[in-house]
């Protein structure tokens, strides 16, 4: 098998690890609202997106077999991200997993060295800018690190790569290898898969919620907090993030967000990502339904909410099965049972009571309270003018003592 088919067969289930894919477009949270739109994105960047050189380069078929794709950086950057495996053999038997162990297709495997010339001359060309790199787990854990880090060390060194790479801690690395992997990576991520040991039995019975999943990122905290910044590339500690199965175990939305909280505040961790459960044919869980795309949507903005907007998990709609209510997003939820008959005070509020009416984001709320320094805010229309969405706000505000909402019926 050569490099590309090789390339095309680890590739191919990696729409499954959302990684920094744009599936949220950032400025609705930043400027307007906390309420994101799920981006219509394609498993594959097009050909047209690449540079000239690219496109001489690769075939159309290469082009398009490769699974590069449109991703954000956690500085907001843009770029073209390969998502992929180094070997897709795997010897744990994870219920959801199409590559688990047992299952009848085809794996494929890279060697370190072979992998590391093969996405430098992507990059080279301008097809990749960056890389996401997991692993089937062979002969351990340890073994399956000690191969990524390999990976990532030619591309640093002997490739003097410079660009992103994000790199996947597996489940019973050693700490001396998440220390590595940190000087390494601008992003490291453990897949947590569940929120708790109960539920993580339902998925992957064969792995432990404690030792082998959260305990890396425990370490990764550790090591941030006793080793200074400059020992770790660029001189930055790594971000760090995590991967839910949103619905694989039956768990509600409580406990996803829940565990999400924890993390955030006592792990710093920077986001938690939610592939909504779908069946893999030859998988214990094939029979099971999948999960609707608009809960992982739920998901995704009140995370949001939890890390960007001051909420907390007891301010969250969770209805009566502890799930958030799909019809509505959180926020505006939110809202509607506590700002109808309370309206916040635009001329008066802090940042948080500003961000926590819909249409009103991080950047919003700066540039009202920038603007109310010099005036009295007394109309949607200059509410408007500094990026507020005014259509969603205006039934939750007063401003200078009367109702945004009353108001918008005058003009």
């Amino acid at each position: 098998m050569n490099a590309l088919d090789t390339l095309i067969e680890l590739s191919s289930q990696m729409t499954l690890e959302h990684a920094e894919e744009n599936r949220l477009t950032g400025g609705r949270v930043g400027r307007g609202d906390s309420r994101d739109r799920i981006e219509t994105t394609t498993n594959t960047a097009k050909p047209s997106c690449y540079s000239p050189k690219a496109r001489a380069e690769f075939t159309e078929r290469e082009q398009r077999a490769a699974f590069v794709h449109p991703a954000q950086l956690p500085g907001g950057k843009q770029i073209k991200l390969l998502k992929t495996l180094l070997t897709s053999a795997c010897e744990r038997d994870c219920y959801y997993c199409p590559f688990r162990a047992g299952r009848d297709f085809r794996r494929a495997t890279f060697k370190p060295d072979e992998f590391a010339d093969l996405f430098s001359k992507m990059n080279r060309s301008g097809f990749a800018e960056g890389i996401f790199l997991s692993s089937g787990i062979a002969a351990g854990g340890v073994r399956t690190q000690d191969k990524l880090l390999d990976t990532a060390d030619i591309l640093r060194k002997k490739h003097n790569f410079k660009g992103y790479i994000h790199l996947k801690i597996m489940p019973g690395a050693e700490k001396d290898q998440v220390y590595r992997a940190m000087q390494l990576a601008d992003r490291v991520s453990v897949n947590l898969e569940a929120p708790n040991t109960e539920r993580l039995a339902r998925l992957a019975p064969h792995k432990t919620f404690i030792e082998e999943l959260l305990r890396p990122l425990r370490w990764v905290e550790e090591i941030r907090r006793t080793v200074p910044a400059y020992k770790f590339w660029k001189g930055k500690y790594p971000s760090t993030v995590t991967q839910f199965v949103a619905g694989g175990a039956d768990e509600s939305d409580l406990e996803l967000l829940g565990t999400t909280q924890w993390l955030m505040k006592n792990l710093r961790l920077k986001r938690a990502y939610f592939s909504a459960f779908h069946p893999i044919l030859d998988t214990p869980l094939e029979n099971k339904p999948a999960v609707d795309p608009i809960r992982e949507h739920r998901l995704y903005q009140a995370s949001f909410l939890l890390r960007d907007y001051g909420f907390e998990l007891e301010d969250l709609p969770f209805t009566s099965d502890e799930n958030l209510p799909l019809h509505s997003d959180p926020k505006l939820a939110w809202a509607q049972m506590n700002l109808v008959h309370a309206p916040v005070e635009v001329n008066r509020a802090d940042r948080r009571e500003l961000m926590r009416v819909p249409g009103i984001g991080q950047r919003g709320a700066e540039a009202i309270l920038s603007a109310r320094r010099t005036r009295k805010l007394r109309d949607l229309s200059i509410l408007k003018k500094l990026g507020i969405l005014t259509d969603r706000a205006a039934p939750y505000v007063l401003l200078d003592g009367r109702k945004a909402a009353l108001q918008t019926r005058m003009f």
